[in-house]
Order: structure tokens, then sequence, then C-alpha cells
């Protein structure tokens, strides 16, 4: 370590994730109650500070590989924190990072380990300090991408149905879609891609599944929906 910058104050960095996922046709969020002081007990996120030895994305994947066991994933920057009285214990900033999981996949067992809960946004609790902030802005960028960006796809499972996609924008836009210009819509997407095999679970009559086909989309990337 040097001497450069010793006349100005240091302050503390730290990341938190917001971890969505759906189920039940709902938008979920990831929280537990806080295990530390200040705000023992409260409900929030999940993060943590960052090390001398990784970058601010780095941090993020290790909290969320941590409390999912999953790599990979949608990951994006939210944005940065800072406000003075944030955090009553010292001066800290932290960057919030958005993460989309398929629920499926998700190991049961680590979110018992960890003392989590899957909170459906209407009934989302009052959060520790300044998440339910990073919460909001999380949906505003979901909100503003989603329909140029095929993020829908990370909380799905790899084949889906189309009524499971239109409940995925539902969710997210939290508004209803007409389900004919919807499908008509998805139809003319190249990179949604139509396969032989039949949904025999979640729909009575049968319902075709669809995949994302990412090379397709690599291939030609404009997409708005």
């Amino acid at each position: 370590m040097t001497n450069y910058y010793s006349e100005h104050s240091k302050v503390w960095v730290s990341v938190d994730c917001i971890i969505f996922g759906f189920e039940a046709d709902k938008l979920k969020l990831l929280i537990g109650r806080r295990q530390m002081d200040p705000g023992r007990g409260e409900w929030s996120l999940y993060g943590g500070f960052v090390g001398n030895d990784e970058s601010l994305s780095e941090a993020a994947s290790r909290v969320v590989f941590q409390l999912t066991g999953l790599k990979k994933l949608y990951l994006r920057q939210v944005g940065a924190y800072g406000a003075i009285d944030r955090d009553p214990g010292e001066r800290v900033i932290s960057v919030a990072y958005c993460a989309l999981i398929n629920v499926k996949d998700y190991d049961d067992k680590l979110r018992e380990k960890y003392n989590l809960e899957w909170v459906s946004l209407p009934d989302l609790p009052q959060l520790y300090s300044d998440h339910n902030r990073m919460v909001n802005d999380a949906i505003g960028q979901l909100r503003r991408r989603i329909n140029t960006e095929p993020i829908s796809f990370n909380l799905l499972p790899d084949l889906f149905t189309l009524t499971q996609l239109q409940h995925v924008y539902e969710a997210v836009l939290e508004n209803e879609i007409d389900k004919r210009n919807f499908r008509k819509r998805i139809k003319q997407i190249d990179f949604i891609e139509k396969t032989e095999l039949i949904d025999k679970l979640t729909s009575k009559r049968g319902a075709a599944l669809y995949r994302f086909n990412r090379r397709a989309y690599d291939e030609d990337p404009s997409f708005k929906l």
C-alpha cells in the first residue's frame, strides 16, 4: 500500500444484490432478515463489502453465487447509492446489482441456509436503509429494457409456453397484455423458436413449448416487442 491520498478520508464500498425470480405468474424478490448491526433483524437485500482484490462486478457475482449457487446469470449494475446517512454504522457507498434467475434452478437448501424468502413485489415490506429505492430503480430498469433486450428469458426455464412468456411481461410491466397481439408479435421474432414438444403439466389441452435461440439473436440483435 502507498501513502497516496492519505490526506483524504476513507469510505467503505459494498454491493447489494437485487435478485428477481418468476414464480406462480409473479415477479418475486429474494430478501432476508439482516444478520448484523446496524439494522439487525430488519428485512434487507443481501450484499457484502468489496474486497481489495475484486472489482465491483466480481463482488456482486460472488454474492449472487453464494446465495444461489448459480453462475453466468443476467447481472447488471443498477446504480450507486451514497447518501451520507444511508448507513448509521459507517460511511458506506453501495453499488446495487440486479440479477434474474429461474426459480426452479435455485437450490432451496441455500435459501434455508441463509434464511431467505421469496416475496412478491406487491407484498414487499419496508427494507433496511435505501434498499426499497434500489429495488424500485431495478424494476424501472427492467421495464425500460424488457422490450428491447431478451431479458425475460432469464426468468423462464429453457422450454416455456407463450402464456408463461406473456405472464413474465405482465409481471414486470404490471400491465395486462392483449393475448392475440402479443402472440402475433412473438411469432414474428426469429430467435423465439417453436419446438416439437408439448407442455402437458401446466396446460390441460397441451401447449407448444418454445425456446430462446441465442445464436439467432446474436446474428440479429435488433429486438423490439
